[in-house]
């Protein structure tokens, strides 16, 4: 996917890229999320925002509606050990929102808030520890290497390098 930054309806140049990471960052590995969206910003890259949330929430709409395209970045605890990135569609409208709002759910929102809803991916990073603390497992970090590498694919930069993670 080749995504170029455009401008939104007030002429603003609406980011090419968002992504958002989610996750406690008090719960060791499930920190991959923030940790992910910190790097992707650290890039500084024209046209790429980040956003590192605890959890998604109704808010979240505004920066989602205004981007070309969003990639939600969470951890996953399945068996897999595969980190994964796939297209999300936005809910059905017989879905309602929880204490914590669903990605596809904020499409759905986007779309009947703002009548836009962009392309958007769900990308998983399997995990192992889920303790109360700060670190990661090297798993974790090595998913994020590859989340990284994922994200980085949609962003058409020459002469580009993601950095380590070192958490």
């Amino acid at each position: 996917m080749n995504i170029m930054a455009k401008r939104d309806a007030a002429g603003e140049k609406a980011p090419a890229l968002l992504v958002i990471g989610y996750g406690n960052e008090l719960r060791s590995d499930d920190a991959v999320g923030p940790k992910t969206a910190e790097a992707v910003e650290g890039w500084q890259l024209p046209g790429i925002r980040s956003l590192a949330c605890h959890q998604l929430t109704p808010e979240l709409t505004v920066p989602i509606s205004a981007a070309q395209c969003v990639v939600f970045v969470d951890a996953t605890v399945d068996a897999t050990d595969t980190v994964a990135m796939r297209p999300l569609a936005p809910a059905g409208p017989d879905q309602v929102m929880t204490h914590a709002a669903d990605p596809r759910l904020l499409l759905r929102m986007a779309k009947d808030l703002f009548n836009r809803c962009p392309p958007a991916f769900l990308l998983t990073i399997p995990i192992e520890n889920l303790a109360l603390g700060e670190g990661l497992s090297t798993s974790a970090r090595e998913g994020i290497q590859s989340a990284l590498n994922l994200i980085r694919s949609l962003v058409p930069t020459p002469n580009f390098e993601t950095q380590k993670v070192n958490s």
